[in-house]
């Protein structure tokens, strides 16, 4: 069994993390000049992650924190986050992916009709972002120590540990969350309207979209919907659609060894020129070039 995982930074959300009976993962990601995020995405576990090195940013449902090194968060099931390095920074992070059905969410316990299913469907709100100024730091920054000197040692019944070690995490998280309300739940509507859209986008980007079908699908006017997708995305949705369609080029390049022609095309551009000139404003290098260093490290 593979306990780490590197992943592309675009694929995470497709990886499956861990094993039926272990749904546990953990992983190390590094975002730089030439990987700069992880696209707006969302998964069926809860992820709680530390910052190893470097700076950038989390999307968290709609709120944005800044982190630096030794920052911890805590994103619970399928919350809508992406992140962003800061430019000319190097962000490491390490994270564990896992289940809430790990801890017995599914089962019918006071602990899970209490405390895990309500964490589980947002209707307990907890704290995403925690720095060295919050009462909680020390203690979860104890608690990932721990966790990572279980997971690395692997010794007999550590699946055990690790399992205390998470419902400790959640029981730590209890008293600064919060009951839904309706600011939460309108959040929660507009979130529902993003997923959908990103859901479409990402299924769809190597064809033709346009705004007029992307703000149907929240039945929104383009207007409105262009300022809904600018003010919760932080840019533009064209210029969401053209970086993410950069990104998949660069991984059918890098990873494939795809000819720049094809990838361009696969990844839905059809003018080679524009395809060349926002490749190399994104990525520093020319998608030739990009391809090269990407045969050489394999």
């Amino acid at each position: 069994m593979n306990r780490t995982s590197i992943p592309a930074p675009e694929q995470k959300e497709h990886a499956r993390h861990g094993e039926q009976l272990f749904p546990l993962q953990k992983y190390i990601t590094t975002l730089d000049d030439l990987h700069p995020s992880v696209s707006a995405h969302w998964h069926e576990e809860a992820e709680f992650t530390r910052i190893l090195s470097g700076s950038g940013t989390y999307q968290i449902q709609l709120q944005h924190y800044d982190v630096a090194a030794g920052d911890l968060l805590f994103i619970p099931p399928a919350l809508l986050h992406a992140i962003t390095v800061t430019p000319r920074e190097k962000l490491c992070t390490e994270t564990y992916v896992f289940h809430m059905h790990f801890l017995g969410a599914s089962t019918a316990d006071i602990c899970s009709v209490q405390y895990l299913t309500p964490l589980a469907t947002a209707k307990l709100i907890p704290p995403f972002f925690f720095d060295a100024r919050h009462p909680l730091h020390d203690a979860l920054d104890d608690l990932f120590n721990d966790m990572d000197a279980l997971h690395d040692d692997a010794a007999q019944g550590y699946e055990l540990l690790l399992k205390a070690d998470f419902l400790r995490l959640i029981a730590l998280l209890l008293p600064c969350c919060n009951a839904a309300d309706e600011d939460t739940r309108l959040h929660m509507e507009y979130t529902a309207k993003l997923k959908t859209v990103l859901e479409y986008i990402d299924a769809h980007y190597a064809e033709e979209l346009s705004i007029a079908d992307l703000a149907s699908l929240c039945y929104f006017s383009e207007y409105h919907f262009m300022r809904f997708f600018k003010r919760f995305m932080g840019t533009s949705c064209l210029n969401y659609i053209k970086n993410l369609r950069l990104e998949k080029a660069a991984e059918l390049l890098g990873q494939d060894g795809l000819p720049p022609l094809d990838a361009s095309l696969s990844a839905g551009f059809h003018n080679l020129s524009y395809f060349y000139r926002e490749f190399r404003k994104k990525y520093g290098v020319t998608p030739g070039d990009f391809r090269g260093a990407g045969a050489r490290e394999k």
